[in-house]
């Protein structure tokens, strides 16, 4: 079920403190983590619904691009709902990281659109997207230190990939809150601009990547994603093949055509 405003559309679902914006002629989804007046903070059964959300999304053909954002300019999410943890038991928190890789998952690029705080589980889940687009607001930080625990959605495992050993262990093990600027240079943040520049900045950040084939970029999303987990000769082998395969598509022969008779391509995703 949508409701239908202007060029968006509202996706319905019996999500917590989630909204889902389609837009048909952008080819776009915007999923907004919407509880302002609580800093956008995320419920335990949140992290399920938003597995489910992009579930739904990675089979809407429509849908190309993938945004994430917190309502308000306050925070992309403060974190999560702490009490809640207590309630749980031992083995639900065990897993608690599969969830929050729907991002990573997904075959189509996914943006954070971030401000302001983006602490606890918000960072993981950013962590998760391919790319990170935020304002000069932003502060980054995995604080669960000072609760007595860790970081038990992805976080130690892909700041410590992204930036190196030494430099989560002075975020993570300081409990450090890590402005835009520093986060930036560090390659946590695609990139910085200023607050009002935060939506035109994703707004071209789409239009690029629209440009490209979408079959091409979800297999390079997956070549890209197993260069983390494997040696430098299996990662070559998975490359070859991709490549190989993407050979015998069409996209790629409107691309070759395009280049020859100097047009912009017209990419179909087959």
């Amino acid at each position: 079920m949508t409701t239908t405003t202007t060029n968006v559309e509202i996706l319905q679902g019996d999500w917590d403190h989630l909204r889902v914006e389609k837009r048909r002629d952008r080819k776009t989804a915007t999923v907004v983590l919407d509880r302002p007046e609580k800093m956008n903070t995320l419920s335990y059964i949140a992290r399920a619904h938003l597995n489910d959300i992009f579930d739904l999304l990675n089979r809407d053909d429509e849908v190309h691009v993938i945004i994430l954002k917190g309502e308000g300019d306050r925070a992309f999410t403060s974190g999560g709902t702490i009490v809640q943890f207590m309630e749980r038991h031992p083995e639900e928190l065990s897993v608690l990281h599969k969830n929050v890789a729907a991002p990573e998952r997904s075959p189509k690029p996914v943006i954070a659109q971030l401000q302001g705080y983006t602490f606890g589980v918000g960072l993981e889940i950013a962590m998760a997207c391919d790319f990170r687009v935020a304002s000069e607001t932003t502060l980054l930080a995995l604080p669960e230190l000072r609760l007595g625990m860790i970081p038990g959605s992805g976080g130690t495992q892909r700041i410590a990939r992204m930036v190196g050993l030494g430099r989560a262990k002075d975020m993570i093990m300081r409990a450090r809150r890590i402005p835009a600027k520093e986060a930036l240079d560090w390659g946590l943040l695609t990139m910085v601009v200023p607050q009002d520049e935060l939506e035109s900045a994703v707004d071209s950040l789409v239009d690029e990547l629209l440009q490209f084939s979408p079959l091409a970029t979800r297999v390079l999303k997956q070549v890209l994603n197993a260069s983390q987990e494997g040696s430098l000769q299996s990662g070559l082998e998975i490359e070859g093949y991709a490549y190989g395969m993407l050979r015998s598509t069409a996209d790629f022969k409107e691309g070759v055509e395009a280049f020859a008779e100097k047009r912009k391509p017209n990419f179909t995703g087959e």
